[in-house]
């Protein structure tokens, strides 16, 4: 993984509705509306958290119709891995873009908040 990816992923997780709604998802697919009731958050709220984790590659989605002709976007959790040492940070250190570093930390700093 190089290292834009890994502060990426590591971002994208950095917030605690994130990780909740890859725990919920880690035991099954779910869609949006039932999604939201399990987390206790406003469909708005979890839909924004669902694109951020979709575009760090850690969750997927598709598009299915129920039995009475509704679309239903039902999300999951898509394989992924990290094990982070000092090595593998090392390593992906090494790749981080070199064109504008100061930015690549204010975009992380704001993810964090």
């Amino acid at each position: 993984m190089t290292g834009d990816a890994l502060l990426r992923v590591l971002a994208t997780l950095a917030n605690p509705h994130r990780m909740r709604i890859v725990a919920a998802l880690a035991d099954e697919r779910n869609y949006v509306s039932r999604l939201a009731r399990d987390l206790g958050i406003s469909r708005a709220l979890l839909q924004v958290h669902l694109r951020k984790l979709e575009t760090a590659g850690l969750v997927s989605a598709s598009v299915e119709v129920s039995a009475d002709g509704r679309a239903m976007k039902f999300y999951e959790v898509a394989p992924f891995a990290l094990h982070l040492t000092p090595e593998t940070i090392m390593v992906a250190a090494l790749t981080l873009s070199p064109d504008n570093p100061e930015a690549t930390s204010q975009d992380l700093e704001a993810e964090l908040r």
